[in-house]
């Protein structure tokens, strides 16, 4: 009983928070976007205090029923999103009852810093640790970041000058696609922790792995036209590529949706850490390249993939959405030739998730913001779901255009 009392109090706390949210600045729709937002991470944080049997709970979608919430270990490449979005509602509200829970959350994750099975631990301990540490001054976040990029480097293959992304163990899917050394354009995203590594530790290999990395990347994952692959797959040894193709794509030679999305992110932050202009010119490329794509819907919210049989009537994918829109409030503070345009639809795109067609209803869509997102239709895995970083990179879009607007 004690635990759901306090899990009470916990809930009212953060919704009161909702009403610091608004700045003179906000326009109605970001004002209703973060209140609802504080009501749903209410919820589920109310969900997680009142489960007795002693876990820390870390929602990530909804299950098959659409009902109950499915939750994730630490090993889960998902987990670190939202101790992450508890880091941004804090920011957004400027609820400092949301610290030690966001803490808590994150900390629960520790044990991730040691993977080496697969490359998203920047993702993990990125989002979780690499937000924390700006608000917790703890020389502990600042050695857990470092630890993951230790285990990250693990993943580098020199000689093809890449992080391998996915193991090809015997048995796996993975391997049944004959892949040896498969790289995914999600592997971008990654590349941060091994900035942040380098700038704490002052060791140069971190970042000299990161723009390895982002060069071979840039050269061949994408095509003439400004759009990438999902998955090139390297010959370990001499760097050579052994195949071009998707795992979570409709064809090899499809626009899935979210890759275009963390390319435009990925190479946006690589700029930010270089100042290498081909990173910069490669984000602005990927981003005309969806903008003008003849298949993007008038909302803005894109589908699964682009090139989809089916389109219009295919599945979209709200997680892009939020992930470019992300990407472009920090792209257009960059040298581009657009600024205003691309900010302009950046908020075009915020405004579609942040209305009632994409945005749940608080206490629906099992307390996750978002709805109408697509992990996986090839694996027919989370289609037409929330997903737990959808509301990550909308809560992150939400903050760089509050941040954005207090510049005006």
């Amino acid at each position: 009983m004690k635990k759901l009392i306090m899990s009470a109090a916990v809930f009212a706390a953060i919704v009161a928070g909702c009403n610091k949210s608004a700045t003179p600045t906000a326009t109605d729709w970001e004002a209703e976007a973060i209140s609802n937002a504080c009501e749903q991470m209410a919820l589920q944080v109310k969900a997680i205090e009142s489960d007795t049997t002693g876990r820390i709970l870390n929602p990530v979608t909804t299950k098959r029923n659409r009902f109950s919430t499915s939750y994730c270990s630490y090993a889960d490449w998902r987990s670190g999103f939202f101790p992450g979005s508890m880091w941004y509602l804090y920011e957004l509200t400027g609820d400092s009852s949301l610290v030690p829970l966001a803490q808590k959350y994150t900390e629960a994750i520790a044990d991730a810093q040691y993977l080496t099975s697969h490359h998203d631990i920047g993702f993990i301990i990125n989002c979780s640790y690499g937000n924390g540490r700006r608000f917790i001054n703890k020389e502990d976040y600042d050695k857990v970041l470092v630890q993951a990029a230790q285990s990250l480097s693990t993943r580098f293959r020199p000689n093809a000058g890449v992080i391998q992304s996915w193991n090809t163990t015997p048995g796996s899917w993975q391997a049944s696609r004959g892949w040896t050394c498969p790289v995914i354009i999600d592997n971008m995203m990654n590349l941060e922790l091994m900035f942040e590594a380098t700038k704490i530790s002052g060791d140069s290999t971190f970042r000299n792995i990161a723009v390895s990395h982002a060069d071979k990347t840039l050269a061949e994952h994408f095509r003439p036209d400004g759009s990438c692959f999902h998955v090139v797959d390297y010959d370990p040894e001499n760097g050579n590529v052994l195949h071009r193709q998707t795992g979570q794509g409709y064809a090899d030679s499809s626009v899935w949706s979210r890759g275009q999305a963390w390319a435009i992110y990925g190479y946006t932050l690589c700029y930010r850490e270089t100042g290498d202009t081909r990173y910069l010119d490669q984000a602005v490329k990927t981003y005309e390249f969806m903008k003008n794509h003849p298949n993007m819907p008038e909302d803005l919210i894109p589908y699964w993939d682009m090139d989809a049989p089916d389109v219009p009537n295919e599945p979209r994918d709200a997680s892009s959405a939020a992930i470019i829109a992300s990407a472009l409030y920090e792209l257009c503070t960059y040298p581009v030739a657009d600024p205003e345009g691309m900010r302009e639809y950046a908020d075009n795109m915020m405004k579609s998730l942040a209305s009632p067609a994409y945005t749940a209803k608080p206490g629906e869509n099992g307390r996750f913001i978002l709805m109408h997102s697509t992990g996986s239709i090839p694996h027919n895995s989370e289609i037409d779901t929330p997903l737990n970083y959808a509301d990550y990179y909308y809560l992150e879009a939400l903050k760089r255009k509050r941040d954005l607007d207090s510049k005006i």
